[in-house]
């Protein structure tokens, strides 16, 4: 009996040190990850700085999670801070702190279509992947209004994940947007904008970040373990579908950020 216990323990303090390797390991290699030179092809975009363009990219720019992060004005903010993740976004104007001083128009397109960094690294936690099925026009639009952005005092891009984040990233478990795009797919023909499901599914990808390729939810691969799983937008059993019986309710959560058995009382 005592053998058998001496020899369970060695075991177990065995798989601890394969544990702490394998950690140690994934560190290293999530940190070599995340300075990796990404070599694509970047295909030329005209961008016309007309004021209707604009216009359409500040609604873009607002609507489709840019402002979230970045803030309204552009000066980035704190994103996440809990469960030892700590990640703020940069500020994206031309301003004290600001990144894209130096930005060409290729540099605007490989950043916001294909998820890489004028230098060649790889963006992280930006969801580009929402972004890199844009038609060209919404694109462009949305450039057009970055580009003249007023300039603006803000924060410098902070990325502190912990280190079991890394090994998953190392391991190809949590991706970051580059992999996830297909750089040489085409972008998508212009759709009309229009109450029908090929317009619905366009705007559809703006969610992909958050719920899935197929939206069908869960975990935020990443994410704080305090963060909700993300729910289930397709139908069929499990959807949160079912709690908007109307286009209308559906539009107020939306509009709001609250549930329908939420609106009246404080989000939480």
């Amino acid at each position: 009996m005592l053998f058998r216990s001496k020899r369970t323990s060695i075991a177990l303090v065995g798989l601890a040190l394969l544990g702490v390797a394998a950690t140690v390991v994934g560190k290293a290699l999530g940190e070599r990850k995340m300075a990796r030179n990404v070599v694509l092809q970047v295909r030329p975009l005209e961008v016309l700085p007309d004021p209707a363009r604009i216009g359409h990219g500040r609604y873009l720019y607002d609507t489709r999670g840019c402002a979230e992060c970045h803030g309204a004005d552009g000066a980035g903010k704190t994103v996440v801070s809990e469960g030892g993740m700590h990640v703020v976004a940069p500020n994206i104007t031309a301003g004290p702190n600001g990144t894209t001083a130096g930005y060409q128009l290729v540099d605007w397109v490989r950043t916001v279509r294909h998820g890489v960094k004028p230098n060649g690294k790889p963006v992280m936690i930006m969801p580009s992947e929402d972004y890199s099925r844009l038609t060209d026009e919404d694109t462009a639009a949305l450039i057009a209004f970055l580009q003249q952005m007023r300039p603006v005092p803000g924060s410098k891009a902070v990325i502190e994940v912990p280190v079991p984040v890394k090994a998953l990233y190392a391991f190809g478990v949590i991706q970051d947007a580059s992999e996830k795009i297909d750089h040489a797919q085409p972008p998508l023909r212009p759709v009309s904008a229009a109450v029908t499901p090929e317009y619905g599914a366009y705007v559809a990808n703006a969610c992909i970040g958050c719920h899935g390729a197929t939206l069908s939810g869960g975990r935020i691969p990443g994410t704080p373990p305090s963060w909700p799983a993300a729910a289930n937008l397709t139908p069929g059993k499990g959807s949160a579908m079912t709690r908007y019986p109307t286009p209308e309710l559906f539009m107020a959560m939306l509009h709001s950020g609250q549930r329908p058995d939420e609106i009246g009382r404080a989000h939480v």
